[in-house]
């Protein structure tokens, strides 16, 4: 069991999150209002804090939403989540559709850093069943 250290949107791909706290997922779509809702298999984003803070341990200044994340957590190892595993995060129900992804031409926090823990430790999940989250909900893995 872990737990939701932040919820984070952007209006434009690209860029970074704002933490807004509380957020409604909608089934099929991801996280109402974000750039990257949408019907396809990428609706939803999670990264761990504690991948975040192995780049805080590199010098970087960065936090919550910074790698474009939808959801933040701790406590759960994300990337060690094998595709179809379905996670409850609030009132919602999440399928993990990919691990990692690719680095789109070199991200801001790759050219800071030299490296990037989202293409790596980064998930994605589509929305199976919708309702709110916000942050110090639960998120579970319900099987794998």
């Amino acid at each position: 069991m872990g737990k939701i250290i932040a919820v984070c949107k952007s209006k434009n791909k690209g860029e970074r999150k704002v933490n807004i706290g509380k957020a409604n997922l909608v089934e099929g779509f991801g996280l109402e209002g974000d750039a990257h809702g949408g019907p396809w298999h990428r609706q939803v984003s999670l990264l761990a804090q504690e991948s975040i803070d192995k780049m805080v341990k590199k010098g970087l200044d960065v936090g919550p939403g910074d790698f474009a994340e939808n959801i933040t957590t701790s406590g759960i190892g994300l990337a060690s989540l094998p595709i179809g595993t379905k996670l409850k995060a609030g009132e919602t129900l999440l399928e993990v559709t990919q691990i990692g992804k690719k680095c789109h031409a070199k991200c801001a926090i790759f050219e800071m850093a030299g490296d990037c823990i989202m293409p790596k430790e980064g998930i994605f999940t589509k929305v199976i069943a919708g309702g709110s989250i916000c942050v110090g909900d639960d998120i579970e893995v319900l099987e794998s």
